[in-house]
């Protein structure tokens, strides 16, 4: 068995303004930046030795695994691979409702369903597809058994749904900025079981 630690970005100005953002980008708040820091002190006291750290190409989702690379490399972590840009991990597009405020958005932000696809934006179906296969994907390569792996709110969601009924931890649980989400792999069934989701108490 492997293990998957999927990790949400930090806090950003649209999280903080209500702004919807998708693929449109926003900077860390202060705040933000302190999860990083939160959720890498929680990786750092359990001394995994991660073979790849995958991020998101979003601006938000490469400061935070940047973050917490620094601070794993300075809590001693030694040969810590570069951090690797995934345009599956990308979060989904909201269309012409990017960057506008998350009110003026005509269904629920993180879970859709398909409503955004008339809009031009991205179904749950074919995100939850994308973010399962990108992952299966990255556990399946060769030397992986460690990856940390760092998405968006409403990608990381799609997944958790993806494999609720293999969980083996309460599922009910709010995906909070750089939460983790701990999950073993069955390369055999190439399935996933959640085993734990931590939120960053500041």
């Amino acid at each position: 068995m492997s293990t998957l630690y999927l990790l949400r970005h930090g806090q950003t100005e649209f999280n903080l303004q209500g702004r919807v953002q998708g693929r449109c980008d926003a900077p860390l708040t202060p705040l933000g930046i302190e999860q990083a820091h939160a959720a890498a002190a929680w990786l750092a006291k359990r001394h995994v030795d991660f073979d790849r750290l995958c991020t998101s190409p979003l601006g938000r989702a490469k400061t935070t695994l940047e973050l917490v690379r620094g601070d794993l490399e300075a809590a001693g972590y030694r040969s810590l691979p570069p951090v690797e840009p995934i345009d599956g991990l990308m979060e989904r597009s909201y269309g012409p409702f990017e960057a506008g405020p998350a009110a003026d958005v005509p269904c629920e932000l993180w879970d859709p369903g398909e409503a955004l696809v008339p809009y031009g934006g991205e179904g749950s179906k074919e995100l939850r597809e994308r973010i399962v296969a990108t992952l299966t994907d990255l556990m399946l390569a060769d030397g992986v058994e460690n990856l940390l792996a760092c998405s968006h709110g409403s990608a990381t969601l799609q997944f958790k749904k993806a494999w609720e009924h293999w969980a083996a931890c309460p599922q009910d649980v709010h995906l909070g900025n750089c939460c983790v989400l701990v999950y073993t792999f069955d390369p055999s069934d190439r399935s996933f079981t959640n085993t734990a989701i931590v939120n960053q108490a500041l």
